[in-house]
C-alpha cells in the first residue's frame, strides 16, 4: 500500500551540487533526473574568470530544473564588488584592460546571471526568499549574511557554502573547518534542509536529530542526539583504502561505478520512507561538493526528496 502523503505537504526534490570550480561537465556526467529545485552551493569558479561563469552557466542551464538557486563561494569574488576592488589592489596590476579582459568591469559577473534569469538562474543575494514551485510548494530560503547568520523561524532550506562546525567539515589533515556561530543559527532555526560545499573532502549527507534542549551556545557536542540521527552516506563507502579487504574493494568499485551511471546520489525523507524527515526535530544536512581528488576526481551531486509545504497550506496564492 502507498504510503499517504501529510496534507498540506509537497513532495519536492532538489539537484544539489557545489565546488564545481568551472569544471565543463561532459554529457554523460550531466543529471538528468528531474528535480523542482537544484541549488549550487557556491564556488562556481577556480579564479572568478568571465569564461569560468560562462561555463557554469551552460552546467546550470543543462540541469533539468525550473528553478535553478545560487549562491557565490569564496573562489567567486568578482560578484561581490568591494571584494573584487580588494583583490585588483592587491594584484598591483597596472592594466585595466587586461582586468576587464579576463574578469570584466565591476559587477559584470552579477549581470551574467541576471541576462540568464529567463533560464530559471537566480543569483541569490541577502535577504529572505520565498518561491513558488511548479508543483505547488512554497520555498522559503534566508541566504548566508557573512558570519551573521540570521535564520528566521519557519525556514525550509538554508545555503550556505561552508558547513556549519561539526558536521560533514574535516578537512584531508583531520581538522574541522566549519563555523560554529553557523551552526548555532542552524540549530535554533531547525530547517528541514541545510545545504554546503567548499570541504570537498565532507561529502556526504547526515539526517540529524536535535536534543529537546538547547544549549545557550549550542554545539556539535551538546545539541546532536547521536543515537537517533542517521547518515545517509559519506565518501569512505565509494573510495577504497589500504585497510579493505580485496572483497570490501569490490564492492566499493561496485558501488561507485553504479552511482556514477545514475549521475547522482538519490536519497528521500518523506512520509512513507525510512528514514522521513520530522521537522522541527530533524535536519537534512547536505555536503554537495563536487571536486574531488586525483584519484577520485568527481564526487556526485545529491538528488533529495522532501516534503515541502504548500503554498495554499501557508495561507499564501501566487500572484498572475
Amino acid at each position: 500500500m502507498e504510503p499517504t502523503q501529510q496534507p498540506g505537504l509537497v513532495k519536492t526534490r532538489f539537484l544539489v551540487l557545489s565546488d564545481t570550480h568551472a569544471k565543463e561537465f561532459q554529457s554523460e556526467e550531466i543529471p538528468i533526473q528531474y528535480a523542482d529545485v537544484a541549488i549550487h552551493c557556491g564556488d562556481l569558479t577556480e579564479e572568478s574568470k568571465l569564461e569560468e561563469y560562462e561555463c557554469s552557466l551552460r552546467l546550470l542551464k543543462n540541469i533539468n530544473a525550473p528553478l535553478k538557486l545560487v549562491i557565490a563561494g569564496n573562489h567567486d569574488f568578482t560578484l561581490d564588488t568591494p571584494t573584487f576592488r580588494k583583490h585588483v589592489a592587491d594584484s598591483r596590476i597596472d592594466d585595466p584592460d587586461l582586468i576587464n579582459q579576463v574578469y570584466g568591469e565591476y559587477g559584470k559577473a552579477w549581470q551574467i546571471f541576471e541576462d540568464a534569469k529567463s533560464e530559471g538562474i537566480i543569483l541569490l543575494d541577502e535577504g529572505n526568499h520565498q518561491f513558488f514551485l511548479e508543483n505547488g510548494a512554497m520555498l522559503t530560503y534566508p541566504p548566508e549574511q557573512g558570519h551573521d547568520f540570521k535564520i528566521a523561524e519557519g525556514v525550509d532550506v538554508v545555503i550556505t557554502h561552508g558547513p556549519p562546525k561539526g558536521i560533514m567539515d574535516y578537512t584531508d589533515n583531520r581538522t574541522r573547518a566549519g563555523c560554529p556561530d553557523l551552526f548555532g543559527a542552524v540549530a535554533r532555526a531547525r530547517p528541514r534542509l541545510h545545504c554546503f560545499g567548499h570541504i570537498h573532502s565532507g561529502w556526504g549527507g547526515k539526517l540529524i536529530t536535535w536534543r529537546d534542549q538547547l544549549s545557550d551556545t549550542p554545539s556539535h557536542f551538546t545539541d546532536i542526539d547521536n543515537d537517533r540521527s542517521v547518515i545517509v552516506e559519506k565518501l569512505s563507502s565509494f573510495r577504497q583504502s589500504k585497510f579493505d579487504s580485496p572483497e570490501s574493494k569490490v564492492e566499493k568499485l561496485k558501488k561507485r561505478e553504479h552511482y556514477l551511471r545514475e549521475r547522482c546520489y538519490a536519497t528521500s525523507h518523506s512520509t512513507g520512507d525510512a528514514n522521513s524527515l520530522e521537522y522541527g526535530a530533524q535536519t537534512l544536512f547536505i555536503n554537495a561538493a563536487i571536486e574531488g581528488n586525483k584519484e577520485y576526481p568527481l564526487q556526485l551531486p545529491w538528488l533529495v526528496e522532501l516534503e515541502l509545504p504548500s503554498a495554499a497550506s501557508r495561507g499564501v496564492q501566487q500572484e498572475g
